[in-house]
């Protein structure tokens, strides 16, 4: 081992020692609130943690003799400790100071939320860094969370979207790497996973701007990205790398320059969407491969059983638990008015490009159920003279940067999407969310509308597009906290471009082809959704859906139809590029069956829309 490694782990070895005497320290003073005779609160003073102190180094085996300075930087750490605890009795009026590992924390959080009260235990840089992002006040998540994260604590943190969660364990992480004095020889020091390439070009723009003013290096791993550029970076030293999880585990398992042996902190922002979208066994790998002696932190908007799962995995100590929302009566944020509008299939295409139209002075985000359709929409509003842009998982890397940092800076515009942007990615100052195909359930509900109304002070709307037997849907978003109203509208103001529609894509033959396209994806995607009691696909007058597409006679639609419900293949979706389809290539018992999609016949009603 090299000197500056021994240093590095000394450092090291310091910092865990300090971590553990506070913990220690902390739960002498809870033992001897507990067996006061009295049953009275009474907190601990500064002599009876220096006597816990001097009791415990009486016990201890003599060890060879520190330098002065040391034994100097040793005490006043202590004194520190103790000054803290003391200011911390004082606020609290004889209250339990502290909680214990594991516990859901009760941090009562200090009228002043400035960011200046972090000073000494925030270096100088990373406040001038926040300052010239022109952030004064911390948000709930921000103030519970950076205190015990700076403590060296493992974290779990639970908040909407839009609440600063990025901020709340980008500057943990950095101090730590600063207080460490991590160099680019030391190798990867601090690791931040996201789910898709947006989100995390987003977390390393917020990050470039935090390390204006430290020296330490910072890099993005993302597939889409020069893998040999990536690895030649890595070979000469990344202190801090946000990555998305395919290509950081490639990374680990094909890079030998990749020193990842010091990694001191591990962070992962929007767990339940890392899992969502198929990433759950790549996280699994990447954990076993990262050292264990490590701190993390784990941020997520909702909370799932593969959440508990990756968190029980991922956190080897007992984290605390910061849960902002946990008391709220609703699951999205107060400055978002949100409703619905019930609309035949046939009427959806009109109503969408009615309200675009409308609006197109605003800035507006689309979100529909799959690529094909996006892209259909993208070229037929296009081409009838309505300007929108699009990002789904089938463009090329560079264009979705493109068309991301284009909306962004755009005052107004139109943005039609997937669901590769509903998380994290903090637009700026978008007026309405539209959801033109009903979302997976109600999670993805609150992630899609939490494009808008971001931040402290902020608003915005949103619209849920339904078909009459959708209408049950809206009971699930009930039971999940998100109450909605019903928009109403005038049918006569309603563009009536259903002719002029027919009539486009029976002569341009490229939007004949990408309409063709998009229906089928509509159909199959509708046939995966999970909701199978509300969103049925044989409730579907196919007649009817292809007229919002444009088609007078719908195309004839295969879907592979699993024996078992659980065999249903799942596409993964953002992050991945082009997905893939999962459990396809089963075999023995479990036969798939064709089920074929056709025009009803004449005479039969319409009841008959497909044949096995």
């Amino acid at each position: 081992m090299s000197i500056p490694d021994k240093v590095l782990m000394r450092k090291i070895k310091k910092r865990e020692k300090k971590k553990l005497d506070l913990i220690k320290l902390k739960e002498t003073a809870a033992n001897i609130q507990s067996d006061n005779e009295n049953k009275e609160i009474r907190l601990l003073t500064k002599d009876d943690i220096v006597h816990e102190i001097d009791g415990k180094k009486k016990t201890k085996k003599k060890k060879k003799n520190k330098s002065t300075a040391d034994k100097a930087v040793d005490s006043d750490d202590c004194q520190k400790d103790v000054e803290e605890m003391e200011e911390k009795s004082d606020l609290e009026n004889n209250v339990e100071p502290t909680n214990l590992p594991g516990s859901s924390i009760g941090l009562s959080i200090a009228s002043d939320r400035r960011f200046s009260v972090l000073e000494g235990k925030v270096c100088e840089a990373t406040l001038k860094g926040i300052t010239d992002m022109g952030f004064t006040e911390m948000t709930e998540i921000q103030a519970k969370s950076i205190p015990p994260l700076l403590e060296g604590r493992d974290l779990v943190g639970a908040a909407k979207t839009g609440s600063g969660k990025t901020l709340a364990f980008l500057i943990p992480g950095i101090e730590l790497i600063y207080k460490l004095q991590f160099m680019p020889r030391n190798g990867t020091g601090c690791i931040i996973i996201s789910p898709t390439r947006e989100l995390s070009m987003q977390t390393f723009g917020v990050l470039k701007e935090l390390m204006a003013y430290h020296h330490h290096t910072y890099g993005l791993l993302m597939g889409g990205a020069s893998r040999q550029t990536e690895a030649q970076k890595l070979s000469k030293g990344i202190n801090i790398i946000v990555a998305t999880p395919g290509r950081l585990l490639d990374h680990l398992q094909n890079t030998p320059d990749f020193m990842y042996k010091n990694l001191q902190c591990l962070i992962i922002d929007e767990a339940d969407r890392i899992l969502d979208i198929g990433f759950e066994e790549e996280m699994k790998q990447i954990i076993k491969l990262l050292p264990k002696r490590r701190q993390t932190m784990l941020f997520s908007a909702t909370q799932s059983k593969k959440t508990e799962a990756l968190t029980a995995l991922a956190l080897k100590k007992e984290p605390v638990y910061v849960g902002v929302d946990d008391d709220k009566e609703m699951a999205t944020v107060e400055g978002l008015e949100q409703g619905y509008v019930v609309c035949p299939s046939e009427k959806r295409l009109m109503v969408l490009f009615t309200f675009l139209k409308k609006n197109r002075k605003k800035k507006v985000m689309v979100f529909f159920s799959s690529c094909m359709s996006v892209k259909f929409h993208h070229e037929l509003f296009n081409y009838i003279d309505l300007p929108v842009l699009s990002i789904h998982g089938k463009q090329k890397q560079t264009k979705r940067t493109t068309t991301f940092f284009q909306f962004c800076n755009a005052d107004s515009g139109i943005l039609l999407c997937t669901d590769v942007a509903a998380r994290g990615l903090d637009i700026p100052a978008v007026d309405w969310i539209v959801q033109y195909d009903p979302p997976d359930d109600p999670k993805e509900y609150i992630h899609r509308v939490g494009r808008t109304a971001r931040g402290q002070g902020g608003s915005g709307h949103a619209l849920l597009i339904l078909r009459p037997e959708e209408l049950g849907f809206l009971r699930y978003l009930k039971q999940s906290k998100v109450p909605l109203n019903e928009f109403e509208f005038s049918w006569s103001k309603i563009a009536d471009i259903q002719l002029q529609l027919e009539k486009l894509i029976s002569k341009n033959y490229f939007l004949h082809t990408s309409a063709k396209e998009a229906y089928k994806s509509y159909i199959r995607a509708y046939d995966s959704h999970h909701l199978k009691t509300i969103f049925d696909v044989s409730t579907l007058d196919l007649k009817q859906v292809g007229l919002s597409f444009g088609f007078t006679v719908p195309p004839a639609i295969d879907l592979m139809v699993s024996s078992k419900k659980q065999d249903r293949p799942r596409k993964r979706t953002g992050g991945g590029g082009y997905g893939y389809f999962k459990n396809m290539n089963k075999t023995g018992d479990q036969v798939k069956r064709a089920k074929i999609y056709r025009q009803p016949k004449p005479g039969s009603g319409g009841k008959v829309q497909y044949q096995r």
